[in-house]
């Protein structure tokens, strides 16, 4: 039976009441305990989506829940959890076979240690790019960057500023990041495409922040011990491997399962695992790092899909565009929306979930490139996301380093940067 149609569908702000609801979940949560994190996202999605199916008038309980699953199914939310899947496995699978930790001592061995602070920022950008997690690269490098500061006299903060900043640059631009999977596939577009204008954007501010690391320099490296690392090549070959075929335009279900196989066969080969133990990697990958994200993303598919039939995506598109008149402003529009939706769920990945639909659209009715959206909507939720005290990064890093995540904040350049450059994009209108 098909309950989709437009044509009767009428602009209703009402339609965006479990929209509303999601947010005061988090809005009550700060309040009374001044942490967003206890707030898991997948119950903030079930009450939502349990209003939305409540909340929608004109059928009955089984042809609400009928739309809500249509939306659940549809071809975008379905390839997003495929690549969930495997990106889950095969990053379950690397960490199993100790393909992080022989990346770290790798940039550590082949970095020279004259320049401290720019070796890090490249080491966190290669790492991140490889593993397609900011969090992740955060709690390998922070360890790292606190005995660099024992050790040289460095501000603490400042080298998990360096941290945090870097690894944002992989879980913007990577082919496995989270938010590199949403920002494509709510635009529709192919990853290698949207690489390529996310490339133009941000490289230029890696290559300044590096050039600021290297350029401040340090004064006192005579105190600096340097350890020798033993490079595990066949470890850190898996990582090689999905960069490049990633670089390649590779298709990224091609890119992951490749990814898959040889790492598993580099953790045979150098007993980091047995054939079982392989096989538990991938199933922990799966549930423990993209288990929740999974599920939001169905529940987040069926939610907007009854906002959508209600009318609620048709009134928001239309207050938000009502006073735009230009493609600037559009993108504007779309990127303070993604701004105001990062700062209240502190989680870029969901903040797309929610504003890529919505962006899709305001794109389509000024005629935006989709890959320009794409890349605007990932660059500045990255940008967001890592400046925020209360978001996990910061936390992750503050936790591990037992320092205040708002004292990293000033030290943040690559972020910052990340956001100017996406502010004189939209006025200039190139990117």
């Amino acid at each position: 039976m098909n309950y989709n149609s437009d044509a009767d569908t009428r602009p209703s702000g009402k339609a965006l009441f479990p929209l509303g609801v999601f947010f005061l979940l988090y809005l009550l949560t700060f309040v009374f305990t001044g942490d967003l994190s206890k707030m898991p996202v997948s119950v903030a999605f079930l009450a939502a989506s349990a209003v939305a199916v409540a909340a929608s008038k004109g059928r009955n309980i089984m042809q609400r829940v009928e739309i809500f699953c249509r939306g659940s199914a549809n071809d975008t939310i379905l390839l997003m959890v495929v690549i969930f899947i495997l990106a889950g496995a095969f990053s379950g699978t690397a960490r199993a076979m100790g393909a992080v930790d022989a990346t770290v001592q790798m940039i550590l061995c082949l970095l020279p240690a004259k320049v401290v602070t720019a070796s890090v920022f490249v080491a966190a950008c290669f790492i991140s790019l490889s593993m397609g997690t900011s969090c992740g690269t955060i709690a390998a490098l922070t360890p790292v960057a606190v005995g660099l500061s024992t050790q040289t006299g460095l501000d603490v903060y400042m080298l998990l500023g360096v941290v945090a900043g870097g690894s944002m640059f992989g879980d913007n631009l990577s082919y496995i990041s989270d938010t590199t999977i949403v920002a494509t596939r709510t635009q529709d577009v192919e990853m290698k495409d949207k690489f390529r204008a996310n490339f133009r954007l941000v490289v230029p501010v890696a290559v300044i922040v590096l050039a600021i690391y290297v350029f401040q320099g340090v004064t006192d490296l005579h105190r600096v011990t340097t350890e020798t690392y033993r490079i595990e090549w066949l470890k850190v070959l898996p990582y090689m491997i999905v960069l490049i075929t990633a670089l390649c335009g590779v298709n990224v279900i091609t890119v992951l399962s490749i990814g898959i196989v040889s790492s598993g066969v580099a953790g045979l080969a150098t007993d980091g695992f047995s054939v079982w133990e392989w096989c538990s990697a991938m199933s922990a990958g799966v549930v423990s790092d993209m288990g929740e994200l999974i599920v939001v993303s169905l529940m987040a598919g069926g939610m907007f899909e009854m906002i959508r039939f209600n009318g609620g995506i048709s009134w928001l598109i239309l207050k938000l565009t009502n006073n735009i008149h230009s493609r600037k402003q559009a993108e504007g529009a779309i990127a303070g929306l993604v701004a105001f939706t990062d700062a209240c769920t502190a989680n870029n990945t969901i903040a797309l979930i929610i504003t890529g639909p919505l962006a899709k659209q305001t794109g389509e009715k000024f005629g935006l490139d989709p890959k320009r959206i794409a890349s605007l909507i990932d660059t500045v939720s990255c940008s967001i996301q890592s400046l925020l005290p209360y978001g996990a990064q910061l936390l992750i890093a503050a936790g591990l380093a037992s320092v205040n995540p708002a004292g990293i904040i000033p030290y943040l350049y690559y972020p910052f940067g990340l956001g100017l450059v996406v502010i004189i994009s939209i006025i200039s209108g190139k990117g």
